[in-house]
């Protein structure tokens, strides 16, 4: 892999961090609402909210205040929460996680069954499957995330009350944080109890927020099988008697690979996105309902924090896909 290449897609992801802080700095602060009026209440006097928003730096010139933000961000501090005081930055981390968990979770149920799907599909066009799962994916795709997550809780947890109903585990059950991954902490703590019931409170969240990206898998993939299946490499590799499942695997999927990964990879930041809303349905409590409450109090660091975030996630996301591409196809060439 060139280096070139790599050092050009870090400037460039750098000029697109640059941008997203300028806009979101801009696009806070042309909310209507006064800061300081929210945290002092309405009965606060002017010489208290003078004080507050000297104290914010608010009293100072948008130019002023970017220039302030900027240099904390290179310095690795995203600023203090204005609701608790505490450093953004600690906030994120702890609350990161949760999103990740919740995110890798439901892109491998997606992945998984997306692509199953679309193969089997592929492979029987037109099959009482292929019009079923086709069908199933075009609801996937149109069913708002929020509505669904609300029925599939009152179905599974108030009607038939077999899941949990919101939380990342039940209450006593909590390990010692170790990775700030409650899989993974319960594990190493030998508590197979409380791992069991993390991954029962697991699954109904991760299975709403998987739905749209497990239907859109399973549509590129067929697509992009059905295309493949009619190579000539695949009649040639059948020709020579190889197992069905050695020319669906080795041959044919392999070579639709390229779309597959493109959508797996917009998948992902769509998870990041779409956590906003389960995450404040089922009360998990990671950045997604982090950014909602932080919204709500315009507590500016935060939330710039925040977004900050999500966007060096999908500049990294979209990187690691550019990758990816030239050790799936040898036939690309990176140029510097």
């Amino acid at each position: 892999m060139p280096v070139g290449y790599i050092s050009k897609r870090l400037f460039h992801l750098a000029l697109i961090m640059l941008g997203v802080s300028v806009l979101v700095f801009l696009m806070l602060r042309l909310i209507p609402g006064d800061p300081a009026r929210l945290l002092l209440g309405e009965f606060a006097t002017q010489e208290d909210l003078s004080r507050l928003r000297t104290q914010m730096g608010l009293d100072r010139s948008y130019t002023v205040q970017y220039g302030i933000y900027l240099a904390n961000i290179l310095q690795g501090d995203l600023g203090n929460s204005l609701r608790n005081g505490e450093p953004v930055a600690t906030e994120i981390g702890v609350r990161l996680l949760a999103t990740l968990e919740l995110a890798v979770a439901a892109m491998l149920i997606a992945t998984l069954l997306g692509i199953a799907a679309g193969v089997i599909s592929a492979v029987r066009p037109y099959s009482i499957f292929d019009y079923g799962s086709m069908f199933m994916a075009l609801i996937g795709v149109s069913m708002p995330i929020f509505w669904l997550g609300l029925m599939l809780m009152y179905l599974l947890a108030v009607l038939f009350p077999v899941m949990p109903m919101m939380g990342r585990i039940g209450m006593g059950s909590e390990p010692d944080v170790v990775t700030g991954l409650m899989l993974a902490d319960t594990l190493l703590a030998g508590e197979f109890g409380g791992f069991f019931d993390a991954l029962h409170h697991l699954v109904l969240p991760a299975f709403t927020l998987a739905t749209i990206p497990m239907a859109i898998v399973a549509r590129i993939t067929r697509s992009a099988m059905l295309e493949v299946l009619n190579k000539d490499y695949v009649r040639t590799a059948r020709a020579k008697g190889m197992s069905e499942a050695v020319v669906i695997l080795r041959h044919a999927l392999r070579n639709a690979c390229l779309p597959i990964v493109t959508v797996l990879g917009l998948n992902l930041g769509l998870l990041l996105g779409g956590a906003v809303l389960t995450e404040t349905i089922f009360s998990w409590p990671g950045l997604g309902r982090y950014v909602v409450d932080s919204l709500m109090a315009r507590d500016y660091a935060a939330v710039q924090g925040c977004i900050l975030v999500f966007a060096a996630l999908m500049a990294f996301i979209n990187l690691m896909v550019d990758l990816i591409y030239v050790v799936l196809d040898p036939r690309i060439r990176v140029h510097a």
